[in-house]
């Protein structure tokens, strides 16, 4: 466990709630703490969400870095209305800065470099894991859930969170009750689906 180096006892897990009162009050631990948390899931959700023409590892790393450092540069507008919501505010962040980048790519193409610019027929991890014609049904069944449960799946399908992330953004006390709500949410979604098929 990692130690708290100013007090040289072992560190607790802090809430993201906690971390973001600290960093509003210009801790800048609070801030580096913050980045370390969410750009790991952030920079997996990203990845999955760019076509394989706009997709370079690099080019996801910064894209989602840059928006981050912005975004925690104006934490101290940010009002979370429960749980999970930095999470959804930094994922519709990197979303835009995502969509940015797909208009420039647009406007700007590679003409040295033709390869690569047919249609991407790869589809993202989300596509794949329940197939390209339920995304419409997904996301109109995801929208019809209650808030937590939205983000424990977004959370652990979309990002990829472990459970023991997906505890500490959830609010979960243990990995196992995060395990539990994911599997609580997703029947709540197959039944939502359901309702649509």
């Amino acid at each position: 466990m990692a130690e708290d180096r100013s007090a040289g006892r072992p560190a607790t897990v802090e809430s993201t709630l906690h971390l973001i009162e600290r960093a509003r009050a210009g801790d800048q631990e609070a801030l580096d703490r913050l980045f370390a948390r969410h750009f790991p899931p952030l920079r997996r959700w990203a990845a999955g969400r760019l076509p394989r023409w706009a997709r370079d590892v690099a080019d996801t790393d910064d894209l989602v870095q840059e928006t981050l450092l912005r975004t925690f540069k104006r934490i101290g507008v940010f009002e979370p209305r429960g749980v999970g919501a930095l999470q959804a505010y930094l994922r519709q962040c990197v979303l835009n800065a995502i969509r940015e980048q797909l208009r420039r790519k647009g406007r700007q193409p590679d003409a040295t470099d033709l390869d690569g610019l047919e249609a991407d027929s790869n589809l993202s991890p989300l596509e794949q894991a329940i197939g390209g014609e339920a995304i419409d049904r997904y996301e109109r069944a995801l929208a019809r859930l209650k808030d937590v449960e939205r983000e424990a799946i977004i959370g652990r399908v979309e990002m990829g969170y472990t459970y023991e992330e997906l505890a500490e953004a959830l609010g979960k006390p243990t990995p196992d009750a995060a395990r539990k709500a994911a599997q609580r949410a997703l029947v709540r979604l197959v039944e939502e689906m359901d309702r649509d098929g």
